[in-house]
């Protein structure tokens, strides 16, 4: 089996059972993601700071 290699790792999303989790909030820029509204795939509360539904902005 192919080895991944640490950039496609860091720069790809990690997958849940409940949908799209991003690291941090760098991961979501680079992944075009950001921000991210709550409601939508990769948001949650602890990447939004100020609790606004609006994470990575």
């Amino acid at each position: 089996m192919p080895q991944e290699t640490t950039e496609a790792r860091e720069s790809t999303p990690a997958r849940e059972p409940g949908g799209t989790y991003y690291k941090n909030c760098t991961e979501a820029r680079r992944a075009g993601a950001a921000p991210i509204y709550r409601g939508e795939p990769g948001y949650r509360p602890q990447l939004d700071r100020d609790n606004d539904g609006v994470a990575c902005e």
